[in-house]
C-alpha cells in the first residue's frame, strides 16, 4: 500500500519499521469514529465552500457505505495498513476517485487522532458511568435487605465498635458515587473538539470549526492549536478516575475475600463467581474478587506510562503519543470488564448475618459505649476510658465479655454503674444511640439509603 505520506522521502521504509510504526492493532477500534469525523469534516468543508455539495455529499455517502461494509464484515480491516485514518482515506480513494483525496484538505492526523480518541472515549466513559451506576444500585439494594443487621466495625483491622452491615456497603457506594462524578468532571474537560487545529498551526482555509465541534456534539472547540493537537491531559484524567475506580473495586475485593473465609464466614458467594481447587475439594475461592484486586496494579501501570511518556516531550505532536492508546483502552476495558463482574457479585452474595451478630458480641466493640456510661454520670472520660480498659482486661482474664460480667462486679470498679447498664451496652441499643448525620444508627441509614434511592432516581435506575 502506497504511504500517504510519501512525497517528501520515497515512503519506503522497512517491513519490520513498517510493523513498529503500525497502531492499526489498536486504533481499528476507533473506526466508528474516524469515519463519523470525516463525515463532519466533509460537511463544513462544504458549507464554507471549500467542497461542493455534490462532492461533500458523495463523500458522505461513500464514508456511510464503508461504515455500513466494515460492520458488516464486508470490507476487513487491513492490519497492514499504518493506521485506521489511512485505512479508510485508501478504501474511499479506491471507491470514488480523486474526490476522496480531497477529504483531507484543511486536517492533519494529528487533529485527526484526537477527536477520534475523544469520541471513542466518550462513548466508552458512557459505558463505565452506567457501569458504575448499576454497582451503586446493586450495593443499596443489598443495604437496604441488611440495614438491622449488626457486625463489628473495624480499624487497624480489629473489631472497633458495633455497626450496621447497610452502613459498611453504603461506604463503598460513597465511593462509587464520587468516582461517577469525576469521570463526568473528565469528559466535561475532554469534550472540546481538536478539529481543524490541523497539524499544529491550524490552516489557510476559511473553515469553521464551530460547526465541526457542534456536527460531532462537542461543548466548544479547543482554542489553541498547538494545545490541541498535543493535549493528553484528558487521557491522564480518565486514566486517574480508572484508578482510583479500580482502588475502590479492590478495598471492596479485599473485604469480600476476607468476609468469605472461613475465618470470617461473614458472606458466601454465589458459586457463579467462585472456583474451586484441582486438588483439594473442599475449597471454594473467591477467584473473580482477587482477579479485580490483581487488575487493579495493571490499571495503575496504564496511568504511569501515560504520565511517564507524556513527561518529556516538546510541543506539538510526537509520535511517542501513539503510545496513548493502549495504556487507555486497556484500562477502559479492564474497569468496564471488573465492574460487570462485580455488580452481580455483590447482588448475589449471601449475608450470614448470625455469624456478623457473634463476632461482634466477641469483639468487647461496646467498651466505647460503657466508657460514655459512665461519663456521662459525671465521670471525666480519660478516667472513664481506663475504667473500663481494666474491666474489658479483667473479662478476657475470665473468659467473659461485659454483657455477661454480674452488677457487682461493675460496682466494684465503681458506683457509678446500674443495672441500667445493661440496656446501654447492648449491641442494639449501642447502634441506635449513634444519632448523627451519617453514622450507622438505624434512623441514619435509612437517611442514607433514601439519599442513594433519589440519586439513582435522578440517573434513570
Amino acid at each position: 500500500m502506497e504511504k500517504m505520506w510519501a512525497g517528501r522521502t520515497a515512503g519506503q521504509t522497512s517491513a519490520l519499521a513498517d510493523d513498529f510504526n503500525s497502531s492499526i492493532h489498536i486504533d481499528s477500534r476507533m473506526y466508528k469514529e474516524d469515519i463519523k469525523g470525516s463525515m463532519a469534516h466533509a460537511a463544513m468543508l462544504a458549507e464554507v465552500g471549500i467542497l461542493t455539495g455534490e462532492e461533500a455529499d458523495a463523500i458522505i455517502a461513500a464514508l456511510e457505505q464503508i461504515l455500513a461494509d466494515i460492520q458488516s464484515g464486508a470490507l476487513p480491516i487491513d492490519m497492514n495498513a499504518e493506521d485506521i485514518h489511512m485505512f479508510v482515506e485508501s478504501v474511499l480513494t479506491k471507491r470514488i476517485g480523486d474526490l476522496g483525496k480531497k477529504l483531507h484538505t484543511a486536517r492533519s492526523r494529528n487533529d485527526q487522532v484526537a477527536v477520534d480518541i475523544r469520541l471513542y472515549m466518550r462513548g466508552k466513559c458512557d459505558q463505565i458511568q452506567a457501569l458504575l451506576l448499576d454497582l451503586i444500585h446493586a450495593i443499596v439494594t443489598v443495604a437496604e435487605e441488611h440495614k438491622y443487621d449488626i457486625l463489628p466495625g473495624y480499624t487497624h483491622l480489629q473489631r472497633a465498635q458495633p455497626i450496621v452491615f447497610a452502613h459498611h456497603l453504603l461506604a463503598y457506594a460513597e465511593m462509587f458515587r464520587r468516582d461517577l462524578s469525576r469521570v463526568e468532571d473528565a469528559v466535561k474537560r475532554m469534550n472540546v473538539s481538536p478539529l481543524g487545529a490541523c497539524a499544529l498551526a491550524g490552516t489557510t482555509y476559511p473553515i469553521s470549526r464551530t460547526v465541526t465541534a457542534k456536527a460531532l456534539g462537542f461543548d466548544d472547540y479547543a482554542r489553541n492549536s498547538i494545545d490541541a493537537v498535543s493535549d493528553r491531559d484528558f487521557c491522564v484524567e480518565l486514566l486517574s478516575a480508572f484508578s482510583v475506580i479500580m482502588m475502590h473495586l479492590s478495598r471492596f475485593s479485599e473485604e469480600i475475600i476476607l468476609w468469605s473465609s472461613w475465618e470470617f464466614s461473614y458472606v458466601e458467594l454465589d458459586d457463579a463467581y467462585t472456583t474451586g481447587s484441582s486438588i483439594m475439594p473442599q475449597k471454594k475461592n473467591s477467584d473473580m474478587a482477587e482477579l479485580v484486586r490483581g487488575k487493579t496494579g495493571r490499571v495503575y501501570g496504564d496511568l504511569m506510562g501515560t504520565l511517564t511518556m507524556l513527561k518529556g516531550l516538546p510541543l506539538a505532536y510526537n509520535k511517542d503519543m501513539q503510545e496513548d492508546k493502549e495504556s487507555l483502552f486497556d484500562a477502559t476495558e479492564t474497569v468496564a470488564r471488573c465492574l460487570e463482574i462485580f455488580a452481580p457479585m455483590v447482588r448475589t452474595m449471601k449475608v450470614k448475618s448470625g455469624n456478623m451478630y457473634q463476632a461482634a458480641q466477641r469483639g468487647f466493640i461496646n467498651a466505647t459505649d460503657l466508657a460514655d456510661y459512665l461519663t456521662k454520670r459525671g465521670m471525666p472520660f480519660r478516667t472513664a476510658y481506663k475504667t473500663v480498659g481494666t474491666i474489658v482486661s479483667d473479662c478476657i482474664a475470665k473468659g467473659t465479655v461485659l454483657e455477661e460480667l454480674p452488677l457487682e462486679a461493675y460496682q466494684a470498679y465503681s458506683d457509678l454503674f446500674d443495672a441500667d447498664l445493661y440496656e446501654e451496652i447492648s449491641l442494639k441499643t449501642c447502634v441506635a444511640k449513634r444519632i448523627s448525620e451519617g453514622a450507622t444508627g438505624y434512623a441514619s441509614v435509612e437517611k442514607q439509603i433514601q439519599n442513594f434511592k433519589m440519586f439513582l432516581g435522578t440517573k434513570g435506575k
